[in-house]
């Protein structure tokens, strides 16, 4: 994953094997605001576009017309879904969140202020 910042808007780009998807860069602000609000654990919930997304997830958010870009952070058409999987790590390895690394039901919450 990277940033392109020529975009514009800016986009995080997210290369899994052929597949190319792309998401608006200020997710990365927007999902650690969102998590910091919540203060607890929130359930990924990880789907494609089309499939619902299981309610109060990382993904469900990262699609809802109450998230502060009133919609998807996904840009590519028929590529949109899958925010609760490719977001939650990113923000890890930015030191942002914790994540669990279970087979299933991953959780992520914003890292407590030192």
């Amino acid at each position: 994953m990277h940033r392109d910042d020529a975009s514009d808007p800016p986009l995080l780009v997210c290369q899994v094997g052929s597949t190319k998807l792309t998401y608006l860069a200020r997710a990365i602000e927007d999902l650690h605001e969102e998590l910091v609000r919540r203060g607890d654990w929130v359930a990924l919930g990880a789907a494609d576009e089309q499939k619902d997304a299981a309610p109060d997830t990382v993904e469900a958010w990262g699609r809802s017309a109450d998230n502060p870009v009133g919609g998807w952070y996904g840009q590519r058409k028929g590529y949109l879904g899958r925010f609760g999987m490719y977001l939650p790590p990113l923000l890890e390895a930015l030191g942002l969140v914790e994540l669990e690394h279970n087979a299933r039901n991953n959780r992520v919450r914003a890292v407590p202020p030192r």
